[in-house]
């Protein structure tokens, strides 16, 4: 709700560049998406190492 309202007031003050934002967004939303794909690969990996890294302290925490 809050989007629509500020697209709406700047549209009121400045209509050629809200028409340029709500041409651009999605342009940038698709140049964006394969960073954020490799964000989560690169987060997944990292937690791999962590799990790895921690297991021998969790695995003797257990035993005693």
């Amino acid at each position: 709700m809050q989007a629509i309202f500020l697209l709406l007031v700047l549209l009121i003050f400045g209509w050629p560049l809200a028409l340029l934002g709500l041409i651009l967004y999605p342009i940038v939303w698709l140049l964006l998406l394969p960073f954020r794909i490799v964000g989560i690969a690169v987060e997944g990996a990292l937690e791999l190492v962590w799990v790895l890294v921690t297991l021998p302290a969790r695995l003797l925490r257990a035993i005693f």
